[in-house]
């Protein structure tokens, strides 16, 4: 079946559709039947659609769905990348709850009485299906949650046909690694408009033009799917969701807290029959924020599914539905780079959060930087090229920020230091605080810490949250009379409580010598690695290398978790040319087993030989696809 076969079927069963309803002679659910429910979820997608006015888009497909359905005009993923996403989506927690899944590709481990959202859509007598990615970044095992799981899972597996399904397929068509090839179509560079925070560089329009092409593929592909459904007579009994895992790939898009990196697509058709679940008509706009936590309460409200409690989120269709105010969303660690953001919106406003305000935006990648588009954009600035907006993605960053998203859709503006907006600055930054607290965020913690995880971050002993984010706001704010607090911290029993006065004193930079000698001091005794690797870098950034500097390389022993060594390499990056003696650690470690690992390293050793370039692969994607054929993990 070709895309326009395709596409023409569906498109017609949806006029047919769309004329029932306007005559009133809607079909009535009978007492006790559920509807089937299809997800049909691509990857990596801004609203680059018809159906939200992009002129350039052409995509019938989700155009036809909006049109005699529902459009989210504020939809968000909860993380600006799959994995942490996708793990919300599936448990309705917050990643951030339940750490390590607030970060990339890491293993958060659910406490043995939670139950995901196919398990207990099942036990609901649903038959569920997931064709065919996970990426769930938590140890459930995929085959004993759902009903089928694979490339083959379809509806069609039933042994009993009149038992309602819940049916998920996941398109990669348009995920980022798609870009890093042109892809030829009828959109060429040309056409692209900018933003005006991106440079124009040829591989720049490339990666859009690619995108564009690649948007119309999925949606062709989308088509299929519905006339499949349509052939099988189940159209008019099957809610259809078409929603990304995440926002897009083009610059400054994917992993980074901006719009492009959490505002998804989403349309939703419910067929006449079941409309008395929708809070509008058809062909409405819902304009209240919606967040991927939901998407779980959701479907369990349409099945008549009592919600468990550690779901945080809301539904926005069926009986159960309100509408929310809020979004709220966070980065941690991004494959090999490390950072730690926090933001919320309400659809006109978006505040942001920098707990590692040192770090800038542009924390070089391996496998992001395959993207032309990234390539063109380092080496113009590494040429002097970019205009002060555009040259801002490779500085550090403010500790908030603030943006008028009516007035300023492309976050240029921050607004977080005018006093003209110190009340909504205030606003939002309290509502974050409360949030942050009601889901127990463990984002403080990094990676292998003691109380990492939903049941050991409720210790307070090892984990006072409260404590913990009031030190943090003191040593990302910055500032010389945040010194006192930060000694005084240091010397906490709390481990956590010592990681962040030592992160401030990395954040202090030269203004911190005045505690060079506590510093050396903690750095010879304190028993915590995380916690020597920031008083590490914190004396380096002083100019004091002959304790910190051995030290750093120390902590890159293999005998450490891959997760402190890498944090250990991160940090002899961002001292510069004082990390030369660790050029043979670099290179060494360049081959770890671990790809995070490796590529950290392969990075700093171009850079200590003077051999970097933006072109300058430090990603094998080759020897990745070969891992995940033999049956390994992509890292």
């Amino acid at each position: 079946m070709t895309h326009e076969i395709s596409r023409r079927a569906i498109l017609g069963s949806a006029a047919g559709l769309a004329a029932a309803a306007g005559s009133g002679a809607l079909a009535k659910s009978a007492k006790g039947e559920r509807p089937n429910i299809l997800w049909i979820v691509s990857e990596d997608n801004n609203p680059y659609v018809g159906a939200y006015g992009d002129r350039l888009a052409r995509t019938p497909t989700i155009d036809g769905l909006a049109k005699k359905g529902l459009l989210f005009r504020h939809v968000y993923s909860n993380a600006p990348v799959c994995a942490p996403s996708r793990f919300g989506i599936l448990t309705g927690v917050y990643p951030e709850s339940c750490a390590p899944a607030n970060q990339m590709r890491a293993i958060g481990k659910l406490p043995k009485d939670f139950r995901t959202y196919p398990e207990l859509m099942r036990g609901a007598g649903y038959f569920c299906t997931n064709n065919a990615k996970t990426d769930y970044n938590c140890d459930v095992d995929p085959a004993a949650i759902w009903d089928g799981q694979g490339k083959e899972a379809h509806w069609r597996a039933r042994t009993d046909k009149t038992q309602p399904f819940m049916a998920v397929f996941n398109y990669e068509t348009t995920h980022e690694s798609r870009i890093f090839k042109p892809v030829p179509g009828r959109v060429t560079p040309d056409m692209v408009t900018l933003p005006p925070f991106l440079p124009d560089r040829p591989g720049i329009r490339q990666d859009f033009a690619s995108y564009y092409n690649l948007m119309e593929k999925m949606d062709g592909q989308l088509a299929e799917r519905l006339a499949e459904l349509e052939a099988d007579g189940l159209a008019d009994n099957t809610i259809v969701f078409h929603y990304s895992d995440n926002g897009g790939v083009l610059g400054r898009s994917k992993r980074y807290c901006y719009e492009e990196g959490l505002r998804c697509e989403m349309v939703v058709y419910v067929p006449p029959k079941w409309r008395h679940l929708m809070p509008a008509a058809p062909g409405s706009e819902i304009t209240t924020p919606v967040s991927f936590i939901d998407l779980a309460p959701t479907v369990l409200s349409l099945a008549g599914a009592v919600q468990p409690p550690q779901m945080r989120g809301t539904p926005f269709l069926g009986p159960k539905a309100r509408p929310q105010a809020l979004a709220f969303g966070m980065r941690n660690r991004m494959d090999e780079r490390i950072d730690f953001q926090r933001t919320v919106t309400d659809g006109r406003w978006r505040y942001i959060r920098n707990y590692m305000p040192h770090r800038p935006w542009g924390q070089h990648q391996a496998f992001e930087w395959l993207a032309k588009g990234y390539q063109d954009w380092e080496q113009a600035h590494i040429d002097g090229g970019l205009n002060a907006v555009q040259d801002r993605f490779f500085q550090t960053k403010p500790f908030e920020e603030l943006y008028d998203l009516s007035a300023d859709p492309h976050e240029i503006h921050d607004l977080a230091r005018d006093p003209a907006y110190a009340a909504t600055l205030s606003k939002f930054s309290r509502l974050l605080d409360k949030h942050m607290i009601a889901i127990n965020d463990n984002g403080f913690l990094p990676e292998t810490m003691a109380g990492e995880g939903w049941g050991p971050s409720r210790d307070p002993k090892l984990y006072p949250l409260k404590d913990v984010m009031t030190l943090a706001r003191v040593a990302a704010a910055g500032g010389e009379d945040a010194l006192p607090r930060l000694k005084q911290a240091l010397t906490s029993p709390v481990e956590v409580i010592r990681y962040w006065a030592a992160m401030g004193l990395v954040i202090q930079g030269q203004a911190a010598r005045a505690m060079q000698s506590l510093m050396a001091e903690r750095l010879a005794a304190d028993p915590s690695a995380h916690v020597r690797i920031q008083l590490g870098e914190a004396l380096a950034k002083c100019g004091e290398t002959d304790q910190s500097v051995p030290a750093l390389i120390g902590l890159c022993d293999a005998t450490y978790p891959w997760q402190v060594r890498l944090h250990a390499i991160n940090a002899l990056t961002f001292i510069g040319d004082a990390a030369k003696p660790a050029l043979a650690v670099a290179t060494a470690a360049s081959d770890d087993r671990n790809g995070y690992v490796a590529r950290a390293a392969k990075y700093l050793e171009l850079r200590l030989t003077g051999r970097y370039a933006p072109t300058v692969p430090t990603f094998d994607m080759e020897a990745m696809m070969a891992r995940m054929k033999a049956g390994g993990g992509p890292d």
